[in-house]
Formats: structure tokens, C-alpha cells, sequence
């Protein structure tokens, strides 16, 4: 149950709740229960549900007549089925409701909304329309819970006429019910819940309905197994209360019923012509869909929970790194190998993959236009290609979560297709530059829009003709780089991208190993259409940037000595090696291999005494991503390190510089942060409190700082950790660092 409000007088005077179901009531009670209002009154019809509303104390007192109940009311909910709303709201138009809120929740907007034009003529801007998306197989106020609403969403359609203090009154009492409140346009409120939910149970009852009104069918029912028990369970719903929703939200159902008509006479054509490949797509596409909104949404959630309580991981001082690990595959080879995979001719094997939510975004983004993805299944995934010219239009908006590498990458593929695309992404990503994509792009003829200051969404025009240019990148950017190189496979002539310092090829290595010609002189790669990529077999080696951490943990750690398997060692990616080289760290590599076009070695790391250096500005690009985990290293070498001409660290997902300044500062670190750099005279640093700010990079860098320090670190906001790097406090532990989530140590 929801627990009592601080002490203190209620906010508000009267609520009152007309209707007295399993919503209406749990509304009630659990407003009741946070003291929130002086009285709850409750209307309703029944005389029975009134007394039982007062006996289990879902509101003070019920009234009968609705002026009576009403009278001095500052909110009022309206929890009536939703074709009685529209007498019910007449009945309130005849009466005087001073200045109290209306809001409902009926599932159908457009209905409540249409009707309040009808009869509110003047109240419109103290009605709240709003929709609980939460519910119990029982019904009734006896089953009324204080804490119905918690964790679930609750969605608020106000009216443009709407009045913003009567929207924050609503949006704050579902809030104090513990929903996730989100506001909503009513039109696109009533499409969402028709496809979600209206449709589902059209579908449940009408296939129950058909099954049972053929007498020689009842064996179904008798050997149902529970695939059909649970899909018809939502047949079980109150009719009466699906029929007004059907009948109010009518014309989003039928465009939904529509689209699902269309892709239905699909699948039966599928059928009826043996079309194997048809069906795998569906079913493939279905059943990892499902799978892979529900991890994105548990991870959220699980995240979300987890930066509102705080979690922290606490790193004790000493423990040891021995032994052989291998860490999560290459997260920017298994992008790649999704994406020109796709547009492979053939079949495409991957091992290795990164089963991470960035590349797993990149995978569903590829299902959605049309490509028939198997897997992942313990790192291995089959890619049926379609050609460069295959891809289809997605059903909607192609949605990357906070994967940045997916959007600019996927801007480049898509400026060229016949079809027009969106793509969306989390609150993170919608923060994000993309002009740097996005104006190259449109020099070669795109159509790209943008959102306010050129960040997400994109929306990409499709049926343009690409002209090949010669572009001088004004910074390093592997994205940039690729982006353009992959829009050069669509575009006329060829477009060639020249850097200004060395940044990750996996781009190009990968078109060569998909048998397309790439040529590759000084700093300058040049691409041109008219060939085309063959399936191959892609190992994706383990994730160097994730290596760092235990690069760094084995360098500065006492008496360590660790075997890092199965690492790429691409030269456009060891920057981290190579700075800690000249740090002074004992670094060798073994076993080196050439692994799907990508080297690759098993990497040996042993304690060393690091001194600081000035490092050197070309190796920067090449280590932009290990650069929070080197600055622990610096802050325990002997002497000063600088760094200069990383401003790209400032856009990260945290501005690094400065959050790695400001921790390292409160370990007693002497550090100065510059506008494209940082200085950090080591020495030692003490134990203490430190924020990453959601940066998971930030997080695992203070992991390792605790090493050597002289007291526990303390590292709050490491929620996205388990994201990024699942098993990273795993692996810890396996090679005896001392860090773990605080209350399961």
C-alpha cells in the first residue's frame, strides 16, 4: 500500500469521484489514504457499491444527488462508462461547479472530448481529459487497491484550451498515486490504445466467438492448450464496457483493423504459396520485436528505478586483477555487421555479437524494413540479406534508443531510399548533435529534417538522388566518416571523406570483407556505387573500450598480472594501448591473429609504476571513448599528464571532462579541466563520494580508481552500467577487485 502523506493539512478541499468501479474507487481510496483532500464524496447509482464504499473506506461519505456532491468541489472524476459520459457531462453543465477540475478515465479521448464541446461551452479550460492505463481481473469498488495506479501509466490528453493549472492539479494527484503520467494528443492517444489494446480484444473475442458457434470446434476449447488460454483470456472483459469503447473510439479501431486486414491477407497468401520466407520474416520479426521492446522497457524501468533510489556501487580499497577474462564483443563491429548484412546479397553468419541495447536497436531497425533476422542466440545471428536495393519502408518511426552510432549511421543508408523514414530516440539521444551528418548529407542532395538546433528526430525524405562529393571533415568522427562512405554506395560518381586524424575503420574493413571496394590512401577513404556486397561469416572480436577498464585496473593495481582474451586490436582503436604505453604499463600482446578482416590478439597487462605525459594529440581520436578511465590511470601516474583537443568529450553522454574533473577533485585529486582537455598531477587519491551522472564510462573509471585508493569510493547514479556492460561487476569480481552494488555486497 501507498503510505501516508508527511503531516500536514490537505492541499485540497472536496474530491469528488462519480462512479464507483474498480478505477473510480481505487482513485479514491488511494487519495483518501495520502490525506491529499479535507473529504472524498463518492456518486454512484448503486446503493450497495455506496455502502461498501464507505465501510472499506474508499471515501468518506457517498451522496445521491449529483448537485449535493458537487457543491464546493475542487476536483471532480468522472469514472462513468464512456457512453453515459456524455449525459453525465450535460447533467454537470446545468450546475454550478465554481472553479473545480473535471477529468476522466475512459480509454477513447476523442469521444469524451467531442462530447465536453457539445454541452461545456465556457468550462472547457478546467477539463482534464486523462486515461489509467492500469486495471485487476476483478472489478467493482470492492476491489478497489490504494495502489492500483502504482508504476503504471496514466496518460493526460489536455484540450488546447486547457488550463495549465488545472492540468498540473491532475498530472500532481496521479503523480501522488505513484503513476508514470505522460501527456498526450488525443488523436494520437486514441490510434496508440487502438493498435495496443482496442484491437487485441476485437481479435480475442472474435476468435472465441468463432470457435464456439461451431458445434464441431468444442474439442478445441477441450484440448486448448495454453497458448490459446492465454491469448482468449482477455475474452473474459466486460462486453458492455467493449462495446461503448469500439462504438466511441471507432475510427481509430478501424484504421488499426485495417492495417492488421492488409497484413493478415498477407500471411494467408503466404500460406496458401508455401512462401517459407515470408512466414520466417513475420514470425522472426514478431517473436524479437516482443522480446526486444520488453528488455528495452524492463531495462528502463529497471534503470528508471534505479536512478530514482539512487544506485550505488561501492569500491573497496586493495583486491587483486589476475587471471583470463574476455569482455563483451565489439559494439561498433556488431553495428556494422547488422547493417551490411542486411544489404548483403546472401546469407550473412555473425559470432560474437553484442547482445547490448545500442546494437540490438540497430538490429530492430533492420527487422522493421523487412529483413529477416535470426537471433541473437548466445552471440550468434543469421542475417538473410536483401540487397542493397531490398530494404522496404518501415511500418513507423525507426526508434534507436540511446544508440547515437545507430542514427548517424542509419541516416546515411536511408538518405537514398525510395522510401521516407524516422528516426526517433530516448531522452538521451534526443540530445545529441546530428547537423554533423546532417548538412554533408544534404550537400549530396538528401532531404534530411531535424529538430530544434539539428538533434532527433530525423526524418529523411525518401526518392532523392545522391550525388558523390569530396568532403574534409572539420573533426574526427568515425560516425561522420561512415555515414557518408555508406551513403556513397547509393550515390553517382564517388564520394570520398578525409580525415583529420585517424578514427576507427571498421567501416571500411568491413566493405572489403563484404567483397566491396574501398580505397584507403593517407587519410582520405573514397567509396563508389554501382557494386555490391556478398554474404560472409563475421567473428566480432571482444570490445576494447570495454578492455580499458581492466587495462588501466591491471596497470595500477599491486602485484597484477591479467590475461585479456580474444581483443580487436585494430590500429584505429588502441589509442588507449598506446597511451598507456607511454604512461609506462606493461603491456603485451599475444596470440595475434587476423579474425573477419579485423586483427586481433589476447592482451597480457602487468603492474607497472605509470609517469605522467603530455599526450599526444594524434593518439586522441583514437582513444576518445577510453579517455575516462586513463585520467584514473593519470591520476595515480608520478608527474603531470595534459590532455588537449578532446572537446568531443563534452558531448558525450555526460560532459566527461568535467564530471571526471569534479570526482577526481573530491578524492583529493589536483586536476584542471581546460575547454578541450584536462591536467591531473597524480599522486594518490583518498576515498570519498563521487556522481557519474548516469555515464557509465564514469561509473566503471571510479570502480577501478578504489584500487589504490586510500578509503572506500562511493559512486552514486550507476543505473546505466547494467546496460552497457551487464557483466562488468561479474568479471570484477572474477579477477578479485573489490566492487560491488551497495546492500549486495
Amino acid at each position: 500500500m501507498l503510505s501516508s502523506r508527511q503531516s500536514g493539512p490537505p492541499l485540497f478541499g472536496r474530491l469528488v469521484v462519480i462512479g464507483l468501479g474498480l478505477i473510480g474507487g481505487s482513485f479514491a481510496k488511494g487519495l483518501r489514504e495520502r490525506g491529499l483532500f479535507f473529504e472524498v464524496v463518492g456518486v454512484d447509482l448503486d446503493a450497495q457499491s455506496c455502502q461498501l464504499a464507505v465501510q472499506q473506506g474508499v471515501v468518506d461519505r457517498c451522496e445521491s444527488d449529483l448537485a449535493k456532491a458537487c457543491q464546493g468541489a475542487d476536483v471532480i472524476q468522472l469514472a462513468v462508462p464512456i457512453l453515459a459520459m456524455e449525459k453525465l457531462l450535460g447533467q454537470l453543465a446545468q450546475l454550478d461547479l465554481g472553479d473545480a477540475v473535471l477529468t476522466d478515465v475512459g480509454s477513447a479521448k476523442g469521444s469524451v472530448v467531442r462530447a465536453a464541446r457539445r454541452v461545456l461551452e465556457g468550462r472547457l479550460a478546467r477539463l482534464v481529459p486523462g486515461h489509467p492505463i492500469a486495471g485487476s481481473e476483478q472489478s467493482g469498488v470492492e476491489a478497489a487497491k490504494a495502489d492500483l495506479f502504482r508504476r503504471h501509466k496514466v496518460i493526460l490528453t489536455p484540450l488546447a484550451e486547457t488550463d495549465a493549472a488545472a492540468l498540473a492539479r491532475i498530472d500532481l494527484l496521479w503523480r501522488e498515486l505513484g503513476a508514470d503520467v505522460e501527456h498526450m494528443d488525443i488523436e494520437h492517444h486514441d490510434q496508440v490504445l487502438a493498435a495496443t489494446s482496442h484491437l487485441p480484444h476485437m481479435l480475442a473475442f472474435t476468435l472465441v466467438d468463432s470457435l464456439a458457434k461451431r458445434s464441431e470446434n468444442l474439442e478445441i476449447f477441450r484440448y486448448a492448450a495454453g497458448g490459446f488460454r492465454d491469448f482468449t483470456r482477455i475474452a473474459g472483459s466486460d462486453p458492455v464496457m467493449w462495446h461503448d469503447i469500439f462504438i466511441a473510439n471507432r475510427d481509430a479501431v478501424l484504421r488499426t483493423l485495417d492495417a492488421f486486414r492488409d497484413d493478415l491477407d498477407a500471411l494467408r497468401e503466404a500460406v496458401a504459396e508455401g512462401d517459407g520466407h515470408h512466414l520466417l520474416g513475420v514470425f522472426t520479426r514478431a517473436r524479437v520485436a516482443r522480446e526486444h521492446f520488453s528488455k528495452i522497457l524492463a531495462r528502463r524501468a529497471y534503470v528508471d528505478a534505479m536512478h530514482n533510489n539512487d544506485l550505488i556501487f561501492l569500491a573497496q580499497p586493495g583486491g587483486s586483477v589476475k587471471g583470463r577474462i574476455r569482455v563483451p564483443g565489439d559494439k561498433s563491429i556488431s553495428h556494422r555487421s547488422i547493417m551490411l548484412g542486411s544489404l548483403a546479397e546472401g546469407t550473412t553468419e555473425v559470432e560474437g555479437f553484442l547482445e547490448g541495447e545500442d546494437a540490438l536497436a540497430t538490429l530492430q531497425a533492420f527487422r522493421d524494413m523487412g529483413v529477416v533476422i535470426e537471433g541473437p542466440h548466445h552471440g550468434r545471428v543469421t542475417i538473410h540479406g536483401v540487397g542493397l536495393h531490398g530494404l522496404q519502408a518501415p511500418p513507423g518511426p525507426l526508434y534507436l534508443g540511446n544508440s547515437g552510432t545507430s542514427m548517424r549511421l542509419l541516416a546515411g543508408l536511408l538518405a537514398a531510399q525510395p522510401f521516407d523514414s524516422t528516426l526517433t530516440g530516448d531522452a538521451s539521444l534526443s540530445k545529441r548533435p546530428m547537423n554533423r551528418v546532417a548538412k554533408p548529407l544534404r550537400a549530396m542532395g538528401a532531404v534530411i529534417e531535424t529538430g530544434p538546433e539539428g538533434r532527433p528526430p530525423l526524418t529523411i525524405r525518401g526518392g532523392q538522388r545522391l550525388t558523390g562529393m569530396d568532403y574534409e571533415m572539420p573533426m574526427a568522427s568515425a560516425q561522420v566518416k561512415s555515414c557518408l562512405l555508406l551513403a556513397g554506395l547509393y550515390a553517382a560518381d564517388s564520394t570520398s571523406v578525409s580525415e583529420p586524424a585517424p578514427t576507427r575503420d571498421h567501416t571500411e574493413r568491413m566493405l572489403r570483407g563484404f567483397g566491396y571496394p574501398v580505397s584507403v590512401e593517407g587519410n582520405t577513404a573514397r567509396v563508389a556505387s554501382g557494386h555490391k556486397l556478398t554474404a560472409c561469416h563475421i567473428e566480432v572480436p571482444a570490445d576494447i573500450s570495454s578492455a580499458a577498464f581492466f587495462l588501466v585496473a591491471a596497470s595500477i593495481a599491486e602485484d597484477a598480472d591479467v590475461l585479456l582474451e580474444h581483443v580487436g586490436i585494430n590500429p584505429t582503436r588502441t589509442g588507449v594501448i598506446d597511451i598507456l604505453k607511454l604512461m609506462g604499463a606493461d603491456i603485451s600482446l599475444e596470440n595475434l591473429r587476423e579474425v573477419g578482416g579485423e586483427p586481433v590478439a589476447d592482451i597480457r597487462v602487468r603492474s607497472a609504476q605509470l609517469k605522467g605525459i603530455d599526450i599526444p594529440e594524434d593518439l586522441v581520436p583514437l582513444a576518445i571513448d577510453e579517455f575516462p578511465v586513463l585520467f584514473i590511470a593519470a591520476a595515480y601516474a608520478e608527474g603531470r599528464t595534459v590532455l588537449r583537443g578532446a572537446e568531443e568529450l563534452r558531448v558525450k553522454e555526460s560532459d566527461r571532462i568535467q564530471v571526471m574533473a569534479d570526482g577526481l577533485q573530491a578524492l583529493g585529486a589536483q586536476v584542471q579541466p581546460t575547454p578541450d582537455g584536462i591536467i591531473i598531477d597524480g599522486g594518490r587519491l583518498a576515498g570519498g563520494e563521487v556522481w557519474a551522472h548516469g555515464d557509465h564510462r564514469i561509473a566503471m573509471s571510479f570502480s577501478v580508481a578504489a584500487l589504490r585508493a586510500d578509503g572506500v569510493i562511493r559512486i552514486h547514479d550507476c543505473a546505466n552500467v547494467a546496460t552497457s556492460f551487464p557483466n562488468f561487476l561479474v568479471l570484477c569480481q572474477q579477477v578479485g577487485m573489490r566492487v560491488a552494488q551497495e546492500g549486495k555486497a
